[in-house]
């Protein structure tokens, strides 16, 4: 049930992300008067799920679930139709109008991919606000594994600034330290002082080749009892206030190491020491449920809550998808560059199915589907020849230099686009198949 609810989620995002990129296409050609012939979701090679034809265009369904396409009259695209190229130029065909209008049409599915984006998030932050944990409210700093502990990272240590820039949220800690081509310079604060930590890029590599991110840091929470919860607990003699510092002798400086020694030590009793007043030490026998608690609460830091207007939510939106696309850009930045070793990493279907959460929650699936918005506008506007960035770079030649590429070599150029997304389909799913055995 898990996966049919994470492939229902993907291929619904899907569709509706290609429907919206291409009607972008239809819309801006129809605007010119240039004819489309062909509105497809998905590829339809030798034949179709179903189609039907209305004015001069048909509108279908393919079955190859790799994206989707317009075929617009006299135009070198992913249907090579080189036949009707050597055919007299017609009036609504696309290579008889201005080059500024083809593009406009050229980019009109990336525009609309931005714009869409920008329209979830909006909706998004006006229907649930914005839940984030920030980063200058974790007061008590981080609790980290080994591998942040090798990096120089102390529990109990704030991070300042990476690189000279405060994380503003948690969650994007992570992503700033590990998604990187230099040493990162860090700042923490500790015992109240604030130290430099310079982090070799070649160690971060490793953390996250070897998958050792996980845990990296969390919330540092002092193990101290700011409720009792269960009568066994107030049998056991807890009291509101309480320290506990070791659990069968096992120091517990914050929650986290409390945690880690209670999944060992479930259905049983255990010793727990504990500081009351700020001077007493005790120990308490308490039973451990099989749940891995002791029916105490802890005191956590709550996450901050943004509500936004209908109004506000707008330039809100606008905003969010702004840092999206940024952050995947610099992202992208990284894959090209052999020394960040990302392009191992590059994911294809499988890997794009596995972001979406194995129950459904319609503001996830709107989030995922903007971000994957983002990607699709950003990866067609790379001047490859196939995508649209490579249709648009043609054209933009053609502006500056008042010279139009000659048919043949758009016709040469497109068959080694495609030759390459192919490459890179095969290529990123081959990770995705790869990893499924590991």
């Amino acid at each position: 049930m898990v996966i049919l609810i994470k492939v229902l989620q993907f291929f619904i995002c899907l569709s509706m992300l290609v429907l919206i990129h291409e009607f972008g296409h239809f819309i801006a050609a129809r605007i010119f008067k240039i004819r489309v012939e062909k509105f497809y979701i998905f590829f339809d090679p030798w034949f179709s799920l179903f189609k039907f034809r209305r004015g001069d265009t048909e509108y279908g369904m393919g079955w190859l679930p790799l994206g989707g396409y317009v075929k617009i009259a006299g135009m070198i695209d992913e249907s090579m139709d080189t036949e009707q190229m050597k055919q007299p130029v017609q009036p609504w065909e696309f290579r008889a109008k201005p080059a500024w209008q083809r593009l406009i049409v050229m980019v009109a599915g990336v525009f609309m991919n931005v714009v869409l984006a920008i329209v979830i998030y909006s909706g998004v932050l006006y229907t649930w606000g914005r839940t984030y944990y920030a980063n200058e409210d974790m007061i008590h700093g981080y609790a980290f594994n080994e591998a942040a502990h090798s990096l120089g990272f102390e529990d109990g240590d704030r991070i300042v600034s990476i690189d000279g820039r405060e994380p503003m949220t948690v969650n994007e800690i992570l992503q700033s330290l590990l998604i990187t081509d230099s040493d990162r310079e860090v700042v923490v604060e500790r015992g109240g002082e604030r130290l430099r930590l310079t982090l070799p890029m070649q160690r971060l590599i490793e953390i996250r080749e070897a998958e050792e991110y996980k845990d990296f840091y969390t919330e540092f929470v002092p193990y101290i009892v700011s409720g009792v919860a269960s009568d066994s607990a107030a049998e056991a003699g807890f009291k509101e206030g309480d320290r506990i510092i070791a659990v069968n002798g096992t120091p517990t400086p914050h929650m986290v190491a409390g945690l880690e020694v209670l999944s060992d030590i479930k259905n049983t009793t255990a010793c727990v020491d504990i500081v009351r007043d700020g001077c007493d030490t005790l120990q308490l026998s308490v039973p451990i449920n099989d749940k891995m608690q002791m029916g105490v609460d802890v005191a956590l830091i709550p996450p901050r809550h943004i509500e936004y207007t209908f109004w506000e939510s707008i330039p809100a939106g606008w905003h969010m998808a702004g840092e999206k696309i940024a952050d995947y850009w610099q992202q992208l930045k990284m894959i090209v560059n052999p020394k960040t070793k990302l392009v191992k990493e590059v994911g294809g279907f499988i890997a794009i199915g596995n972001i979406f959460p194995g129950e459904w929650n319609w503001q996830s699936f709107w989030l995922l589907s903007a971000f994957i918005s983002i990607m699709l506008a950003v990866m067609n506007l790379l001047p490859i020849p196939g995508l649209d960035g490579g249709h648009a770079l043609f054209t933009l030649w053609e502006i500056i230099t008042r010279r139009k590429p000659s048919d043949r070599f758009l016709e040469i150029m497109q068959y080694v686009g495609l030759v390459l997304i192919l490459l890179l389909v095969i290529y990123a799913n081959g990770n995705d198949i790869i990893k499924l055995f590991k």
